[in-house]
């Protein structure tokens, strides 16, 4: 039987690996649990073990890369040895004298029933002790020729650690100054001093209680990525910041907001208010509502604005179109019907297409600060954030004072392509400046 030896899942986002080091030679006979490939990602080095006894074959060679999942050699549990270390005789005749180990005196040979209980050279490794150590544990036991049936195990069950082993090569732990006692009781060759001093404590090297889950992205999951991984290739994103007073839009809220909603049928929130003040910095600055194409500069004569909205799929963005055309009500409606649609999964492709410029609220998750990746092709993106009182100073009849102020961070990313940092920066303080004194909005002034 063939058993397949697949790349494994090495971490969160990770979808390729480099083959580092195969440690093992196809056509060598390897044990279960053995490391046979160090895998090289951009985070770490993850050691894979042997799922078998059996012999090596290897389909991918050293500085391949290779994508998750991938086959990159089998185990043949029936085959024959053809390289490196030859594969263990089958004892066949029960009476079969035990073949005396590397290493070991004539008095150190030891039959079980007839069979022969293989000893490693130096390391009095038995078949049943072995089986119950982790890799690193016996690649321990190899180096420092410890025997480990002398050595008291302190892991789970009374199993060895790799630093029960190391402290005993040192003279603790059962150990003998630092030298293996053999299965016959004889001394094994002087210990390797260990690489490091202080041996790492046992419990980073146990194994997680849970285990991976790999689960296919979903259409809409993958639509995203694409979009975003364009945005970054094509575009040359810049964010600038400026900080913004809501305490009028608050006051508003606070003084009409049962009357909206008996009127309308909807909340009076925050996201009206900043449509119809990032409008009007699209009106001053036409270059934030325009895009790219090809070498050509698209300027729109409308405004559809995109709503960023986080479902259990994941973000998309519904766009209100015409919104120039629209109330703060009608605006504040619109918002409330994309996200029925979007809760019972019935976006279309039309609701999320034709935008222009997009607004992203991540303040409703507790974001105090963020740099919005652009909607392609779009050119703008205006990034909300959490309020939070902040001490601030303000000028009240010629005098300077601290308050306390209701305080919100905004973020515009932009096409740098397209939009140079005066006409940015000039945008996000007209929205600053049209929500800190709403009757602007009204005025269009």
């Amino acid at each position: 039987m063939k058993a397949e030896i697949k790349v494994p899942a090495v971490g969160e986002s990770i979808q390729e690996a480099t083959i580092g080091e195969w440690t093992k030679k196809s056509g060598e006979f390897v044990k279960r649990d053995e490391v046979i490939l160090l895998l090289e990602t951009d985070k770490a080095s993850v050691e894979v073990v042997a799922p078998n006894d059996g012999v090596l074959t290897t389909s991918a060679k050293a500085g391949d890369v290779v994508k998750i999942g991938a086959t990159v050699a089998t185990i043949d549990t029936e085959g024959v040895a053809t390289a490196g270390l030859t594969q263990p005789l089958k004892n066949t005749d029960a009476s079969a004298k035990a073949p005396e180990a590397k290493g070991v005196s004539s008095g150190g040979s030891a039959n079980a029933g007839g069979g022969a209980a293989q000893i490693k050279s130096g390391g009095g490794t038995h078949p049943e002790l072995q089986a119950h150590q982790s890799p690193a544990v016996r690649r321990v036991v190899d180096e420092t020729g410890i025997d480990p049936s002398r050595v008291a195990g302190t892991g789970k069950d009374g199993r060895l650690t790799k630093a029960d082993v190391e402290q005993a090569a040192r003279g603790g732990n059962g150990g003998v100054g630092g030298l293996g006692a053999s299965a016959s009781g004889g001394m094994s060759a002087p210990a390797k001093t260990p690489a490091t001093p202080t041996a790492a404590p046992a419990f980073l090297s146990k194994t997680p209680s849970g285990g991976d889950r790999r689960v296919p992205m979903t259409t809409i999951r993958k639509k995203i990525a694409e979009r975003l991984v364009q945005a970054q290739h094509t575009a040359a994103i810049l964010t600038t910041f400026n900080e913004i007073d809501m305490t009028a839009v608050m006051a508003i809220r606070e003084k009409y907001k049962d009357k909206f909603k008996e009127k309308y049928g909807t909340g009076l929130g925050f996201m009206g208010f900043f449509v119809k003040a990032a409008i009007e910095g699209l009106k001053e600055i036409p270059q934030v509502n325009a895009s790219i194409d090809g070498s050509d500069q698209i300027y729109h004569d409308y405004f559809n604005i995109g709503m960023a909205v986080g479902t259990e799929k994941g973000l998309i963005v519904p766009v209100v179109k015409n919104a120039d055309r629209l109330s703060i009500a009608e605006i504040e409606l619109g918002i409330k019907h994309f996200a029925g649609k979007a809760r019972d999964g019935k976006i279309t492709v039309d609701d999320l297409s034709g935008g222009t410029f997009t607004i992203s609220n991540g303040g409703v998750y507790g974001s105090l600060m963020s740099t919005p990746i652009l909607n392609p092709p779009q050119s703008g993106i205006l990034g909300l954030h959490k309020i939070e009182d902040r001490p601030m100073v303000v000028t009240k009849n010629g005098k300077k004072e601290i308050e306390i102020r209701p305080m919100m961070y905004v973020a515009l990313s932009y096409d740098h392509r397209m939009i140079d940092g005066k006409e940015a920066v000039t945008f996000l303080v007209r929205v600053k400046e049209n929500i800190e004194d709403p009757s602007r909005i009204l005025l269009e002034i």
